[in-house]
């Protein structure tokens, strides 16, 4: 990083160093930190300019920045294979109407007509669905948005439509005479009325229809509404004008509208599925708890509460317009700003403790950031107040990555179940890996981070502690353990151990390896044999333990260069282990794995591919840039001695 720049972001002026890395050409690291700096449409811009149209859209949706969204869509566009995985990005985020967009672009039908579905936008999905061969699909879709929209006549008016064209004559009729006579839609409903009378040779009813369509102007093609989720002449509860939907699930849908009366953002949330069925009575609850326990709490972490309408059932929060963590989450973030959001979500559950409140689904989806970008935690629909003796199983409430494992195990939810769930969440920021649910860490924070040490690992695990008691008393002692050690405010991966100084050299030129058969190379320079991979962070990371480690069992690491993007890795003289390992090549390995352990990482592929018998003597343990989403140390142990055998 360029030293002037490193001193802004140092001095946290990160806007400054944002635009004086983008004066000196140096974009993606400006769209990272205009991106910190909660810049989101100067963050697209700089990664767009930088090639990188992925990023550019992801970060220009948080932003709602359309025009540089559109953009970058364009772009994506000439990348199907680029494009498909944005796309599925996207929707991971709960952003499925861009990434139904983005689908739709590239001619994915079926996957575009399953993002509207999901995003809200019945009508289209129906369409493509029909388009992709699935008129039964299509015709579920648009039932199923009926019954959470009653008075959306456009899907009534799509739904009978769809019928009719499929000789559903007497269904299509039923549809279609639902839409009441004020309803815009009704001129295209009568169009097709008629014809679905006519069809059941009910001639009677279809005069009486054609009547009142020659009234109202005649027939005329069914129009599809373009963005029917925005509904921006929609008005809740005579002063909230829908903008959009934000979220929504079988119990809730979330949408961003205009409070009229104050002219401001703001979130509603409007209960849905209270219905007649036997669980609605225990949703309704929930909901009503959620309420309860936002009045109660008065925190600058928590999101505030603005009002409760009963006839919804329906909160109304402030506007977060800063997205989610778990959106965050899929750029690196630095450990520092990480524990800012931990401890600013401990702040907030220090907060709801002391009032009674337990939160039980602390998860990155309900961190939310205000515009300044302060951390706030939010859903508190799952608490129970004044109630430590509840209980909840893992199939019901909360999402199991962040559970405590008392909660998984149906056990009663404590002040430490919901410390659990920001250790869970801060382990994630750190190391851009989820905590196992069964199992010990696979890696450490210190093995993702070069300024990390063993005391940065031991309290972010002692908030992840298997047993309860294990972990800190309370939220406000957690938060002092994490205020308590320096945390770097740069993202600086493991890297290699430091040089010792040396004057300026000359960058090797592109000619230097002459490479050899798929992943080797010769060293022209040195005469060394190398094997080279893809410069790619986790490979790197894990890169950086072995260096780390420097055990002479270990595949030596020579060097991570990340402007050509490759790493190098020494390739001595032997061949493939085809017999047992002796007692010391043994016991030189089982030393080699510790030195890796106790930097954090497990190997992950201690068999007969990844070791080397050199020429020179001994057995080399192969460095394997993923390794294994299980492994342990006790995993690889249980490999090397395998290999005796």
């Amino acid at each position: 990083m360029d030293p002037e720049v490193a001193a802004l972001v140092r001095a946290e002026r990160l806007l400054d160093a944002a635009s004086l890395a983008e004066t000196r050409g140096s974009l993606p690291l400006a769209s990272e930190l205009f991106e910190r700096a909660c810049d989101f449409h100067h963050a697209a811009r700089c990664a767009l300019a930088a090639g990188d149209a992925g990023r550019a859209l992801l970060v220009a949706v948080v932003g709602r920045d359309e025009d540089t969204a559109s953009e970058a869509m364009a772009v994506l566009a000439k990348d199907v294979d680029a494009a498909m995985g944005v796309a599925d990005a996207l929707g991971r985020r709960g952003d499925h109407v861009h990434s139904a967009a983005l689908f739709e672009t590239i001619g994915a039908t079926l996957p575009a007509a399953q993002a509207w579905e999901r995003g809200g936008d019945a009508v289209r999905a129906a369409r493509l669905f029909e388009a992709s061969g699935d008129p039964v699909s299509a015709a579920k879709a648009l039932e199923a948005a009926i019954r959470r929209a009653p008075t959306a006549w456009a899907n009534q008016l799509a739904l009978g439509e769809l019928l009719l064209r499929y000789g559903k004559n007497e269904a299509a009729v039923r549809s279609l005479q639902r839409i009441p006579s004020q309803a815009p839609e009704r001129r295209e409903g009568l169009t097709a009325l008629v014809r679905a009378l006519g069809a059941l040779g009910l001639t009677q009813a279809e005069d009486e229809a054609r009547r009142e369509l020659t009234l109202l102007g005649g027939p005329r093609p069914a129009r599809v509404p373009a963005t029917p989720l925005a509904e921006p002449k929609r008005r809740l509860y005579g002063r909230y004008d829908v903008l959009r939907e934000v979220a929504s699930t079988a119990t809730a849908r979330v949408l961003e509208c205009v409070d009229t009366v104050r002219g401001e953002h703001v979130a509603v949330k409007v209960f849905a599925g209270w219905e007649a069925r036997g669980t609605g009575r225990d949703i309704l609850a929930r909901f009503e708890r959620e309420v309860r326990a936002l009045a109660a709490i008065d925190h600058p972490n928590v999101v505030p509460l603005r009002d409760f309408v009963p006839d919804g059932p329906a909160i109304v929060l402030d506007w977060m317009g800063g997205g989610t963590l778990e959106t965050m989450m899929h750029s690196p973030i630095a450990p520092a700003r990480a524990v800012e959001i931990a401890q600013a979500v401990l702040s907030a559950l220090g907060e709801a403790h002391r009032m009674g409140v337990l939160h039980r689904d602390v998860k990155p989806s309900n961190v939310l950031f205000d515009a300044a970008g302060v951390a706030r935690l939010a859903d508190f629909g799952v608490a129970h107040l004044g109630d430590a003796s509840a209980t909840a199983t893992a199939g019901v409430i909360g999402t199991l990555a962040y559970m405590s494992p008392e909660q998984r195990e149906g056990r009663p939810a404590t002040i430490q179940s919901d410390l659990y769930g920001v250790g869970a969440i801060l382990f994630e920021m750190l190391t851009a890996e989820r905590l196992p649910a069964d199992d010990a860490p696979r890696t450490r924070p210190s093995g993702v981070h070069r300024d990390l040490d063993a005391r940065h690992d031991a309290v972010v695990l002692r908030l992840v502690a298997t047993v309860p008691a294990d972990r800190p008393p309370d939220a406000f002692a957690a938060r002092k353990e994490l205020g308590a050690l320096s945390w770097p405010r740069t993202v600086e991966p493991a890297a290699l151990p430091a040089r010792a100084a040396r004057g300026p050299s000359e960058r090797p030129g592109a000619d230097r390896l002459e490479p050899l058969g798929d992943d080797t190379a010769r060293d022209r320079f040195t005469g060394r044999v190398l094997r080279t991979l893809r410069y790619e962070p986790r490979a790197v990371a894990r890169a950086g333990a072995f260096a780390r480690a420097a055990h002479p069992a270990l595949q030596t690491v020579l060097r991570a260069d990340k402007n050509d993007g490759v790493l190098w890795l020494d390739l001595p003289p032997g061949h493939g282990l085809d017999r047992p390992l002796t007692p010391d090549e043994a016991a030189s390995l089982a030393q080699a794995l510790e030195a890796l352990h106790a930097q954090g990482v497990a190997h992950g592929h201690v068999d007969r591919e990844h070791v080397l018998v050199a020429d020179h003597g001994g057995a080399l343990l192969l460095f394997d840039a993923e390794g294994d989403s299980v492994a342990t140390a006790d995993t690889d142990r249980a490999e090397l001695a395998r290999l005796l055998a």
